[in-house]
């Protein structure tokens, strides 16, 4: 809207006025064939307040409550499979053993994905017990997928259930002093991911988004047509935080409370969507989206679906 009224003020302005009507209505069809874009509200690792985190049924739900975006972590196990994954290791607080026996706290980290097959990682249970940080968290015993496995069934269950084709979120965890350790270094990790993708034929649809700007580059570098997403956590500027890439990315991705006004219109100005994580009740929804940000990463696609 802000913009429409900017360009009639420079038509009236700059047209004789002779001319300025028909002007003026050939902007107001304009606005008229091309709304607004809603707003892009991407289920959080599926949408863990609701499913366990990063599986197959978080995804599925996600799609049943219309979510644009399904948000998604990816590791790599020992035998450089691309599974799911927001930890580096089994998490003790939900994850149990192949027996159902639960995981000490003490030995989480020793059961690194990195070091383990993907045939034994899947084993785990990830669901039966929920999440204890999650209470409406529906309980149901289901394993780390790999990636390849997560599109294939979102793909066939949105044709199945007339829902758009999804778009997918996808980040990649990793961090300088996890290389070599808890997942390759980030040519070899790009390389694996996009390997993926490339044979899903989902290009079209994909963000790659990183904390660790060094996986930014190299799809960047690679594959220079898909869509990237800076993760920030921090509370410096935009403009430093910027500074860490040597290409704009698609999207900036701020801690939702980060989010001012300003950093809004500075991303705009620099043709870069700004879409906030994670975003939890519905007035923090309804907050952001007053400040026009493009989108929404959200736990609860249930309640900020429609603030």
């Amino acid at each position: 809207m802000l913009a429409m009224r900017a360009l009639l003020l420079v038509a009236s302005k700059l047209l004789s006025p002779s001319m300025n009507y028909l002007a003026i209505l050939a902007l107001l069809a304009l606005s008229a064939a091309t709304p607004p874009r809603p707003p892009d509200i991407q289920g959080h690792r599926g949408c863990r307040g609701l499913m366990p985190e990063n599986t197959i049924p978080a995804m599925r739900r996600a799609l049943d409550l219309g979510v644009t975006t399904l948000e998604m972590d990816i590791a790599i196990s020992q035998d450089k499979q691309v599974l799911l994954s927001h930890d580096a290791y089994l998490n003790a607080d939900f994850v149990y053993q192949p027996d159902g026996q639960p995981i000490a706290k003490a030995d989480e980290k020793k059961l690194k994905l990195y070091g383990l097959p993907y045939a034994d990682i899947r084993r785990y249970d990830v669901g039966s017990h929920g999440n204890p940080q999650f209470p409406r968290q529906q309980k149901l015993r289901t394993h780390k997928p790999l990636l390849a496995e997560v599109i294939d069934s979102a793909e066939a269950y949105a044709t199945r259930t007339h829902r758009a084709a999804p778009f997918y979120n996808i980040e990649t965890k990793t961090t300088p002093a996890g290389d070599g350790i808890d997942h390759p270094a980030p040519a070899e990790f790009v390389q694996l991911l996009l390997a993926v993708v490339t044979a899903k034929s989902i290009q079209s649809r994909v963000v790659i988004q990183s904390f660790d700007p060094r996986t930014l580059e190299v799809v960047h570098r690679t594959q220079p047509q898909l869509r990237t997403a800076l993760l920030v956590a921090n509370s410096d500027s935009l403009p430093v935080n910027l500074q860490r890439l040597s290409f704009r990315p698609t999207i900036y991705s701020p801690y939702y409370k980060l989010v001012t006004p300003e950093l809004v219109r500075a991303c705009h100005q620099r043709r870069i969507l700004i879409i906030p994580w994670t975003v939890n009740t519905p007035a923090e929804a309804k907050h952001l989206l007053e400040q026009q940000v493009d989108g929404l990463i959200t736990d609860y696609p249930d309640l900020v679906k429609n603030p």
